[in-house]
């Protein structure tokens, strides 16, 4: 009996200290999000759910990012950062330009430019670039200021993003974290 008990509080130690672990690593390293909505169609769809990378802060072009931006940020009729209320709500977008590149989009062409080069979107099987969402309207190209990135949407007809007056650039300290895995409806990594 007494060795049944030993055994018994050994495994509901081991248990708590692996829960405990497994709650450090999902509050400090990972997190699980649901996507919401369908603008990162094809990549994700409304319902996913994925894991982010909380860790990772260093942000490059090309990654999927999940975000909270507190603030509007946009150019005024000078060319300088205004703010304004912001979109109040979590989103998922692709980092399409950092700070100091250059974002141009030819809207009648839908075509993208980073720093002079056209964008290659393999992953926009929805249509190119034709919405301008007010936030930079006649004021493109336009660079990205120091400690900001350009996000947009995968399907861009639909997308609330760095386009949009509601949005605009996005603070790096807004970014929760990178889109790691996707876990639900089927498994998959991205880079």
């Amino acid at each position: 009996m007494k060795k049944l008990a030993k055994s018994a509080v050994s495994l509901l130690e081991q248990l708590f200290i692996t829960m405990f672990v497994i709650s450090l690593v999902f509050t400090y390293i990972f997190r699980v999000v649901n996507v919401d909505g369908e603008s990162m169609c094809n990549t994700f769809a409304d319902g996913d759910r994925i894991i982010i990378n909380l860790a990772d802060r260093s942000y490059k072009t090309g990654d999927i990012a999940v975000m909270y931006p507190q603030n509007a940020v946009i150019l005024d009729e000078n060319g300088s950062i205004s703010k304004g209320e912001g979109i109040g709500k979590v989103i998922i977008k692709r980092i399409i330009a950092t700070e100091g590149q250059t974002v141009d989009i030819d809207f009648s062409a839908g075509i993208v430019t980073v720093d002079g080069e056209r964008l290659y979107e393999d992953y926009l099987d929805l249509g190119l670039t034709h919405y301008d969402g007010g936030a930079f309207t006649g004021k493109y190209p336009v660079t990205v200021p120091r400690g900001y990135v350009f996000v947009m949407g995968d399907n861009r007809s639909v997308s609330l993003d760095s386009r949009s007056d509601k949005i605009g650039f996005v603070a790096e300290d807004d970014i929760i974290g990178e889109a790691f895995i996707r876990i639900y409806p089927r498994f998959e990594m991205y880079p």
